[in-house]
């Protein structure tokens, strides 16, 4: 059973930086691909960024590009999104979710299968 804890949402300014962290379960890197969504009021959850397990590549959708990084410390178990440049249209609730199948649809949520319970990230104008 994986288990996936966010932190670090909060409220920022047009323009500041958050950090948030995914606590997981041990070993959950080195079996499961990983990714941050993010989901607003009406609208699906959308992809903002993931890596893969075994090679460490990640991937970010040019919505997040150049603003956010997704990074991770295997020693800690810990999953991160760095978040620069906030907008208000980032503001979420920002989810880390792990999948042990993820192929080539690495953006879709369905490709996963534990999912954390969510942190809000709010960016005022």
């Amino acid at each position: 059973q994986v288990q996936l804890v966010e932190s670090g949402g909060g409220l920022v300014q047009t323009g500041g930086s958050l950090r948030l962290s995914c606590a997981a379960s041990r070993h959950t890197f080195n079996r499961y691909a990983m990714g941050w969504f993010r989901q607003s009021p009406g609208k699906e959850r959308e992809f903002v960024a993931g890596i893969i397990w075994n090679d460490g590549n990640t991937y970010h959708p040019d919505s997040v590009k150049g603003r956010f990084t997704i990074s991770r410390d295997n020693a800690k178990n810990t999953l991160y999104l760095q978040m620069n440049s906030l907008k208000p249209e980032d503001t979420a609730v920002y989810y880390c979710a792990a999948g042990a199948q993820v192929g080539s649809d690495y953006d879709s949520p369905f490709q996963y299968s534990y999912w954390g319970q969510g942190t809000q990230v709010t960016v005022s104008s």
